[in-house]
C-alpha cells in the first residue's frame, strides 16, 4: 500500500462525513496531518497563539487540515507532495478585526480574506505572527478573521468543520 492509499483509506469520502467528524477525529486529523503527527508543536502553536492574540480572541483551524480533504475538489490533504498544504487559520472576535484593512473584508466587518504571501499588506500587524505560526508547523498558513457567529454559520450551515485551537467560540452550542 503507498502513503498515498493509507492517507485516502484514512479521509471521510465525501463533505457529509466531514461534518460527522467528532472533536477527537478532527484533532488527530491535525496532529497527524498538519503536525507530522508532534503533539508538541501542536502545543507550541496553540502557546504562541495564546501569548500573541488579543484578549477574547479565539483560534480555529478549518480546511483540509481538519477533514482530510480538500472541500472544493476532494483531493487529500499533502495532496501535491509533503508539507503543500496551507493551513486555514481563523481568528474569532472583534477586536482581531480591528488589525486588517477595510479593504480585506469579503462582509465588512464580519469576515476577512486571508491574509498571506501575496496579501500580506492586509494585516502588517499579523505578519510576524504568521511567520511565527509558520515556523512551528513547517507549511505556509493563512490567517483570516471573523465573528464567532460567522464561524457558526461555517460549520452548521456550510458544512465546514473546525477545530477550537484557543479561546472559546461564543454560538458553540
Amino acid at each position: 500500500m503507498t502513503n498515498e492509499d493509507a492517507i485516502e483509506q484514512e479521509q471521510p469520502a465525501t463533505a457529509a462525513a466531514a461534518e460527522e467528524l467528532t472533536e477527537e477525529q478532527k484533532r488527530e486529523n491535525v496532529i497527524r496531518l498538519a503536525f507530522g503527527g508532534d503533539i508538541g508543536r501542536l502545543q507550541r502553536f496553540c502557546e504562541t497563539l495564546a501569548e500573541e492574540l488579543p484578549p477574547n480572541t479565539a483560534a480555529v483551524l478549518g480546511g483540509s487540515s481538519v477533514t482530510g480533504f480538500r472541500w472544493e475538489d476532494g483531493s487529500p490533504f499533502d495532496a501535491d507532495g509533503p508539507n503543500t498544504s496551507d493551513l486555514d487559520l481563523t481568528l474569532v472576535g472583534g477586536e482581531v478585526l480591528e488589525h486588517f484593512a477595510l479593504t480585506s473584508f469579503y462582509v465588512p466587518g464580519v469576515h476577512t480574506s486571508p491574509l498571506n504571501d501575496e496579501t500580506l499588506d492586509i494585516a502588517p500587524s499579523l505578519v510576524p505572527l504568521r511567520q511565527k505560526l509558520m515556523e512551528i508547523v513547517g507549511r505556509p498558513v493563512n490567517i483570516q478573521a471573523t465573528r464567532d457567529f460567522y464561524v457558526w454559520i461555517r460549520e452548521h450551515w456550510l458544512g465546514q468543520p473546525y477545530l477550537l485551537l484557543v479561546g472559546k467560540v461564543e454560538n458553540e452550542s
